[in-house]
């Protein structure tokens, strides 16, 4: 009998089909999109919803693929005027194959920096100038949407995929990923805001599921989400493959319906995740996750088999078609851009060097080591990554861009000499070798300071480990900067450590040997260029750090629910999943809201460098500090900032509200805003000015299922970093505030 009503369904579809056709068909962007689910048939819709499982090829064999290495497409439907439409990936930049058969052209995209460099920069406005950029080579290379941002919270610093997202507070994730929206979105292309959410582990993330109380989902991991939704407005949300609470990602109504369109006012479509892994497709589909990447036949099949069974009703087929045709009507293919395949590259490279020297975070600058004035000096450069630098991460977040400048030629570049004998030895041995004292030694005699680069890399698809030659310095690596250090503080002469690296390392129990550390992060094309730039002073560094750097692995809070040892093969053979095995199967968020400094700072435990953290050239003094109650619950905070130091630079004001104690016990201090001055000259100053408001002041009470703000004497505190408050004033919230919620997450 199901077989029966399958094939009636499509025979009724089919004579649906050919009566249309033989009137007016209607055409996208000439009739209404109400028009045109009405004339296509079920296994149209069936296979728009479903994505293209051939890439730029539809079912019947027809072709249009314009753009190899994009991720995938939507599938064409040529009687109804509808194109394909392209999604190529790039949380660091447009990800396309740079080679094509038929022609000696490259298509090769910029790299800019990695997305927590790009937010520690603590500057929207250069984020939504990167992201421009970004979807102006996404328009141009013929594409539509842009897998990107990736915003997930740094839960844990050895999450494979960090280097992809920005911080381990929801806040700022929330407002550079907004920025970033902005910025592509203002070239006429789309976004698709990911991975949504509480995607903070690679190992077996198509089958993890994440086991978080209501307060964290709200406070942590979805309200990043929710700034950006609200503030940058996405075209498109990529659901995450994993499971939350017991019910994966894609098929979870409450977050996908309720959360994301009735709370936030979401007006987009939901994409998948690119998994062949077994879904319900009928429950995606209901739960409002409109399109099935990159798409398979099978789904095709199952969608019209449900409508069948009645398990899946042709409304909510209807629904998920009617989002998604009301955002690509916007696309440049739906439009006929006339693409060039020709951005301007040369330009782009600039911006990325402009936003990497932003970024760089002055970490330790003892005796004033840095920036190095004369361009004169013989440096004895160490370390693989000073020859061979990483731009970024691996995996979807990699880019296919033109020839990276690295620190040796930018070196140079910038006038000063480098030992040679060193390059040809990093040119010939392997990875992780051994500085002795004696090579250490001649080195000193015959070079006027050291730099040593320690690089480390992660990506998609594995996290990283707590092992030496990850989160820790090899004995190699340690034996090494301990050796040069001891040669050139005996001579006289200083040392200096370049962190290469997409996340967070060991830092306290070795950097006593470095007078000064610089993190460049994975600093995109330009990335050579970004590190002269800050060590001569061409640029004076204005980063701040996006997480907390602490004294050992075990102080973080999430440290024993991460699979942080996880080993994927074993004697050759793969490791097997275990859906019983605790971190694998499952991952308990035991931590609630104690993520990152909020940890840190309310508990006072010590770490290496604390969140926000950055040093400069210059000094600042902050005055004057003023919180201005206005209407229906918004506050200006103001702060005067003045550079007292002797070259121009830049400063990064963070305002971090302590709440008055009630029943919820809440973090010592959260960041609610932060600006970034001009370029201060010496002796200028400049007043800034941050808003928020009563909702941006409010914990969530899993009682109540509200957001809570209580009234109550407020503190505002205005920081250099979350540790280094420099000015504070108090303010009143005169009236508590309740916003109860309809939608539950269980």
């Amino acid at each position: 009998m199901k077989r029966f009503c399958l094939i009636l369904i499509m025979i009724l579809g089919f004579q649906t089909a050919a009566t249309v056709n033989a009137q007016q068909t209607p055409q996208l962007g000439k009739s209404s999109v109400e028009e045109l689910v009405a004339a296509m048939t079920l296994h149209e819709k069936a296979t728009f919803l479903a994505g293209v499982f051939d890439y730029g090829k539809n079912p019947d064999g027809t072709t249009r693929k314009r753009v190899p290495g994009a991720a995938g497409s939507s599938a064409e439907i040529p009687r109804l005027g509808i194109p394909f439409a392209y999604y190529p990936d790039g949380p660091q930049g447009v990800r396309i194959q740079p080679t094509r058969k038929g022609t000696d052209k490259t298509f090769y995209c910029t790299a800019f920096p990695i997305a927590t460099m790009m937010a520690g920069t603590w500057n929207p406005d250069l984020v939504s100038e990167v992201g421009a950029a970004m979807g102006n080579e996404t328009l141009e290379y013929g594409n539509d949407i842009l897998l990107a941002p990736a915003m997930n919270i740094h839960r844990n610093p050895l999450c494979g995929r960090n280097f992809e997202y920005y911080s381990e507070d929801p806040f700022l994730a929330g407002k550079t990923a907004a920025a970033a929206i902005r910025g592509i979105q203002s070239q006429g292309v789309g976004t698709s805001l990911k991975h949504f959410a509480v995607n903070n582990q690679e190992t077996f993330r198509l089958k993890n599921d994440a086991r978080v109380s209501d307060r964290a989902l709200r406070e942590i991991y979805l309200k990043g989400f929710e700034i950006a939704v609200k503030e940058g407005k996405p075209w498109t949300i990529m659901s995450s493959y994993n499971t939350i609470n017991g019910t994966t990602a894609s098929e979870n109504r409450a977050l996908l319906t309720d959360v994301l369109r009735n709370e936030w006012g979401f007006e987009g479509f939901v994409m998948t995740d690119w998994t062949s892994y077994p879904r319900n497709t009928a429950a995606q589909i209901k739960a409002g996750n409109d399109q099935l990447m990159p798409g398979l036949k099978v789904q095709v099949e199952q969608i019209e088999q449900a409508v069948a069974e009645g398990t899946l009703s042709m409304a909510d087929v209807d629904l998920a078609v009617t989002r998604m045709l009301r955002v690509l009507v916007k696309s440049p293919s739906y439009k006929g851009y006339n693409f060039s395949n020709n951005p301007d590259l040369v330009a782009h490279a600039a911006l990325a060097r402009k936003a990497a020297d932003e970024g760089v975070v002055l970490l330790k600058n003892a005796w004033n080591t840095l920036p190095l004035k004369d361009t004169g000096k013989k440096i004895a450069l160490f370390g693989f990554g000073s020859y061979k630098i990483y731009q970024g991460g691996t995996g979807s977040g990699n880019v296919h861009t033109t020839g990276i400048v690295n620190i040796d030629t930018a070196l140079r570049e910038a006038g000063f000499e480098l030992q040679e004998d060193l390059a040809a030895t990093y040119d010939g041995v392997r990875i992780d070798f051994k500085i002795g004292e004696k090579l250490a030694k001649l080195r000193a005699a015959d070079c006027d300071l050291a730099i040593f680069t320690i690089r480390r890399n992660a990506g998609e698809g594995a996290d990283r480990r707590e092992i030496k030659g990850d989160f820790y310095l090899t004995e190699n690596e340690e034996a090494s900067l301990k050796n040069v250090s001891e040669a050139f503080h005996a001579a006289g002469k200083k040392v200096i450590v370049l962190l290469n690296t997409g996340g967070v390392i060991e830092t306290a129990s070795w950097k006593q040997y470095a007078d000064a550390i610089v993190l460049p992060w994975q600093p995109g094309v330009e990335a050579g260029h970004a590190v002269v730039d800050i060590l001569t002073g061409r640029v004076n560094p204005s980063g701040k750090l996006t997480m907390t750097w602490p004294v050992a692995y075990k102080d973080i809070p999430s440290s024993k629910n991460f699979p942080s040892n996880f080993e994927a093969k074993k004697d050759g053979v793969r490791t097997p999943f275990d859906p019983e095995k605790r971190n694998e199967g499952f991952t308990e968020y035991e931590e609630g809201i104690w993520v990152g400094y909020r940890y840190f700072s309310t508990y006072g435990v010590p770490v290496s460098f604390p969140f926000g953290f950055g040093l400069s050239y210059t000094t600042f003094d902050y005055s004057k500090p003023v919180v201005k109650a206005g209407k229906k619950g918004s506050y200006t905070a103001s702060v005067t900032v003045t550079n007292t130091g002797s070259v121009p630079g830049k400063e990064v004001v963070q305002l971090y509200i302590a709440a008055p104690k009630d029943n919820l016990e809440k973090p010592a201090r959260e960041l609610k805003g932060y600006a970034k001055t001009r370029e201060l000259a010496p002796g200028e100053s400049q007043t800034v000015t941050i808003s928020f408001d009563t909702y941006g002041l409010a914990s969530f009470d899993e009682a109540q299922n509200a957001w809570v703000t209580d009234a109550g004497e407020y503190t505002a505190n205005f920081a250099s970093s979350v540790e280094d408050i420099r000015q504070s004033a108090s303010f009143k919230v005169k009236k508590p505030a309740v916003l109860k919620l309809k939608a539950t997450l269980r």
